[in-house]
């Protein structure tokens, strides 16, 4: 049965009437998690960014694997693929019952101004994704916000039953299509494995070729990639872990998971959840993908079961170390820091794109498919203390980054104010 929104969502409510939030009203642990998941993700994006798409599903697909490089990959699989993505899913359904909540406290109105945000970020996913990057997320979670808003005023166990069965039917698509995929003619499946999974030299050749060049010859092979994304992944995975995702996200919030205020037991338990469930589930399938081969009739669908549902309770264990270290008074320079990042998460998520495009590409250095795993953690790194360090500097001087201040102006429909009163 729905409810009104949470105490938790109330409390933030009351200290502004209209607009986007002050300052005041940030929840520093929420925007702290939301910019380490910031920062998380694109241990995963930068492998899209620098090598052949397929590298990023299938390890074996491109690049050397072995020694610090496959350690890279091993670390990155088991700590960060999926899970930076999921905390940021749920976060993003935590922001819908945060945001409507505040509207409807002082107009009873929320609808209209959740409906342009989605507008304006779905229209921001479809810039980014044809003119930047195939991998953008924006438009995935800008269609499935203007669904889960429907919910927002559901209790938490309801949300929660609801997000797992969505979890639940994204399972059971990608096990029929891995049973199919199997009774498939030879010739068919590895006709995919040479398109797709496990690219022929000439498919890689035409890759490589595509990024190290113009502009132009990028944007060839990067539109059908996208539209690609965009319809059978959307409708075959992203809707339903990311809709089951935003909805687990408003429990959590309405649970008062990550304002850090829950006892410290509470998030210990995440914490050995990851580390007794989640990552020997992880590993087991890690070991079941190699001892295949990586083939494509398993590690692409039956195969990714083990991190489909390893990484949530490793993400609940990401959730439980930050708010933890929220409540540390010796880490509040860094939390600060983290929350920073987060509070400009968009312009940050683009910044992502722009720097590593320029890094990659051919209209910038054009090192697309010359930089193994060790050197593009290298480069994640260097991203990283750019962003730990520019993020504080410019809240120092402006409310907003400056896509949050785009996307905010174009959703209230009044341009708003940037810098901050001294």
């Amino acid at each position: 049965m729905p409810e009104a929104n949470s105490a938790s969502a109330t409390a933030f409510v009351e200290l502004s009437a209209r607009g986007p939030a002050t300052q005041a009203e940030r929840i520093v642990p929420l925007d702290a998690l939301r910019g380490f998941a910031l920062l998380g993700i694109l241990v995963m994006n930068i492998q899209s960014f620098a090598m052949i798409g397929s590298a990023y599903f299938n390890p074996t697909a491109y690049g050397d694997l072995t020694g610090a490089n496959y350690g890279v990959w091993f670390l990155s699989h088991l700590l960060a693929d999926q899970k930076m993505m999921s905390i940021f899913s749920m976060l993003f359904g935590a922001g819908i019952v945060l945001m409507s909540g505040r509207s409807e406290a002082v107009s009873q109105r929320s609808a209209g101004l959740h409906f342009r945000r989605m507008g304006v970020l779905f229209a921001f996913g479809l810039l980014h994704a044809y003119l930047l990057w195939y991998g953008d997320i924006l438009h995935a979670y800008a269609l499935c916000g203007l669904v889960v808003y429907l919910f927002r005023n559901f209790r938490p166990w309801s949300l929660l039953v609801l997000g797992c069965v969505l979890l639940l039917i994204g399972s059971a698509i990608s096990i029929v299509l891995g049973w199919g995929m199997q009774l498939l003619p030879p010739e068919e499946l590895a006709e995919f494995s040479r398109d797709f999974w496990q690219p022929a030299p000439e498919k890689i050749q035409e890759e490589l070729l595509a990024y190290r060049s113009g502009w132009l010859t990028e944007i060839v092979h990067r539109a059908p990639t996208a539209f690609g994304i965009q319809t059978f992944v959307f409708g075959s995975f992203i809707a339903w872990r990311t809709g089951g995702l935003m909805l687990v996200g408003m429990a959590l919030f309405k649970l008062r998971v990550f304002d850090a205020t829950l006892s410290s037991r509470t998030y210990l338990a995440m914490i050995a959840a990851a580390v007794l469930v989640g990552l020997p589930a992880i590993l087991f399938g890690i070991h079941r993908n190699f001892a295949l081969g990586w083939s494509a009739g398993y590690s692409w669908f039956t195969g990714s079961q083990y991190n489909y549902w390893g990484s949530l309770l490793v993400s609940g264990g990401w959730i439980g170390v930050v708010m933890l270290a929220c409540r540390n008074e010796r880490l509040v320079p860094w939390t600060r820091r983290l929350a920073a990042v987060g509070q400009m998460a968009l312009t940050n998520y683009l910044l992502h794109s722009l720097i590593c495009t320029t890094i990659f590409y051919g209209r910038g250095f054009g090192l697309y498919g010359h930089v193994e795993r060790v050197g593009q953690f290298g480069i994640v790194l260097l991203i990283w203390a750019f962003q730990l360090g520019i993020s504080p500097l410019w809240l120092k001087h402006f409310r907003f980054g400056p896509a949050e201040w785009l996307w905010r102006t174009l959703a209230y429909l009044k341009c708003q104010p940037m810098r901050r009163e001294r």
